[in-house]
């Protein structure tokens, strides 16, 4: 692990939503101090928080929110999604007023782009704005996958301090964390929870999972036994929380699965399971299901 100052958990947050898609401010502030009492950061509006499902001014809404109530306890990191450039950079300057600390945007989707093409788009955002800008590869549903090559020239930007990455790739994992290891301004975060142990063991500098919006002292722990090289602790809680995973990831689709996890949620009063179209509650059968399955735990 390099001295990056950028480390740790970082929990990629449900987007708490009313029934009507209003967000939800009294929630997000319970679930930032829920993390804040384990001392991990959230990454607003990512993946398992419908960052592509959540409005312009409910965005802004939802940084203010939480970095009032994060109250600097905990870095914020603010999830860019988007193909209008230019929209992407006003809402980039304004998340870093509202006092998001870093900034993490995903591909632009609509169009297959070339390695070169990704390269521009990440250098350009990053010389645009203001904030620091993290990177963030997710093949699953950016269909897109950015090159190691492609990684590794970004990591010389100035205003580029990471990679958050959820590729399932192991020899991928080792090279990416191999440019970070190289270097003190440049961080890895391993965007695949169930490989989070293995990741710190190779040097990474931090980790992404989702289950985290559930038991977020859990993931604070394995990065703890992982700074102290108690690799047993580590790896015992890494299937620990495979298994917590499985509750609301198996035989679902991704977003059958954020529902399922905020039904998790909602059992310890954090929210409710409403979502962002074309995302939907599952059946009240289901539900209860998952209900019945966390009380075996």
């Amino acid at each position: 692990m390099n001295n990056s100052k950028y480390r740790g958990v970082v929990v990629p947050m449900v987007t708490p939503v009313t029934q009507d898609g209003r967000l939800d401010v009294e929630a997000v502030v319970r679930i930032i101090d829920f993390f804040a009492d384990s001392s991990v950061s959230p990454l607003l509006m990512g993946t398992t928080g419908e960052g592509n499902s959540v409005s312009q001014a409910d965005g802004q809404l939802f940084v203010e929110t939480a970095v009032k109530a994060a109250s600097g306890r905990i870095l914020i990191y603010a999830g860019l999604t988007g193909n209008c450039f230019s929209e992407q950079v006003r809402q980039a300057e304004v998340y870093t007023a509202l006092g998001a600390d870093v900034i993490v945007a995903t591909l632009p989707t609509y169009y297959a782009l070339t390695d070169e093409q990704m390269f521009e788009y990440y250098n350009t955002l990053a010389d645009c704005i203001t904030g620091p800008l993290m990177l963030y590869n997710i093949l699953a549903t950016t269909h897109m996958s950015i090159p190691v090559d492609v990684i590794r020239r970004l990591a010389d930007h100035p205003n580029i301090v990471g990679l958050k990455d959820s590729e399932r790739d192991l020899e991928r994992m080792a090279q990416c964390i191999e440019i970070a290891r190289e270097r003190d301004d440049f961080a890895y975060f391993c965007g695949w929870a169930a490989q989070s142990a293995h990741s710190l063991e190779l040097g990474g500098n931090g980790i992404v999972p989702s289950t985290g919006n559930f038991v977020p002292e859990m993931f604070g722990q394995l990065f703890d036994a992982a700074l102290r090289g108690d690799w047993d602790t580590a790896n015992r809680l890494q299937d620990e929380t495979n298994e917590i995973a499985k509750i609301y990831q198996k035989d679902r689709t991704l977003g059958q699965s954020l529902t399922a996890l905020k039904v998790m949620m909602q059992t310890k009063g954090l929210c409710d399971p409403w979502m962002l179209m074309p995302l939907t509650r599952l059946s009240a059968e289901e539900e209860q299901a998952i209900k019945d399955k966390l009380k075996l735990v």
